[in-house]
């Protein structure tokens, strides 16, 4: 496995709108051999070297608000607190976009409330979070479930209270010239030590309430008319009413297509 370049170079896309520093070459890494079977007996996990950090409560932070600005999340005890802003989806957007990836993150639930939140893998795919601790067959509702796709294999959600973990194996969905589907995303997800999810097949996004639907800004349209081009996009962290906490939020890139998102004139809010 070739590590992770951080060399920078600037790349014009879409009619010379947007700037997009990537971090090597455009072309495929080796997709790694064997089973994904991610170490989350012991939290928080720390991050490999050829991983990009997104949060890790000591100064790394790479987020901005829906509309490209600064978030108003704040940061407490070294974690990320997810608050409701002037709209009810106060989403963050990570300033790193990525095509294929290893994503980790860390989450505690609140003790009241049902811990609505959520990753939305590129803005479009969301694994669920949410209390379902003790509860039977997990249903597309539950913690686990690629919402609107897949419902978990199992219920491995924790108490409220105490520190989760998600790392999940994306593969982004390919597109043609006209921002068509041609081969759908694929996505294996452990939750707390379990496999919640295992090549989970998805293809247009189905939910009409991923930040690039509603709520959404120029700066979010802008960035979801790039990723319709390059199969690439951030993460987005999912604010729903409940102060859920993150820490230790990093990926690791599987081919060569990640980067910093610059907008050459950020968009007006």
């Amino acid at each position: 496995m070739r590590m992770f370049s951080h060399r920078w170079e600037v790349l014009v896309l879409g009619m010379s709108l947007f700037l997009f520093s990537t971090t090597a070459r455009c072309e495929d890494r080796p997709q790694p051999a064997g089973e994904f079977a991610p170490q989350q007996e012991t939290l928080p996990v720390a991050a490999p070297a050829d991983a990009i950090v997104l949060f890790d409560g000591q100064g790394v932070q790479k987020f901005v608000s829906m509309s490209g600005g600064e978030i108003d999340w704040p940061v407490e005890d070294g974690t990320l607190v997810s608050t409701r802003g002037k709209q009810r989806s106060n989403h963050i957007v990570s300033t790193v976009h990525f095509r294929d990836a290893d994503i980790h993150a860390e989450f505690l639930l609140p003790e009241k409330g049902n811990g609505n939140s959520g990753l939305y893998l590129h803005g479009n795919y969301e694994l669920q979070i949410i209390n379902s601790h003790g509860k039977g067959e997990p249903t597309m509702e539950d913690m686990g479930a690629l919402y609107g796709f897949a419902k978990p294999l199992v219920n491995a959600a924790r108490p409220p209270g105490v520190w989760q973990v998600y790392d999940v194996r994306y593969r982004a969905p390919r597109r043609d010239a006209a921002g068509n589907i041609v081969e759908e995303g694929t996505l294996t997800a452990w939750l707390n030590g379990q496999k919640v999810q295992d090549g989970t097949r998805f293809g247009e996004p189905r939910s009409k309430y991923h930040p690039y639907r509603y709520g959404v800004t120029p700066y979010l349209e802008a960035i979801w008319e790039q990723q319709k081009k390059t199969s690439r996009g951030p993460l987005f962290l999912q604010d729903h009413d409940n102060p859920t906490r993150f820490r230790n939020v990093w990926i690791r890139p599987l081919d060569d297509q990640a980067g910093m998102y610059v907008p050459k004139d950020k968009p007006e809010s």
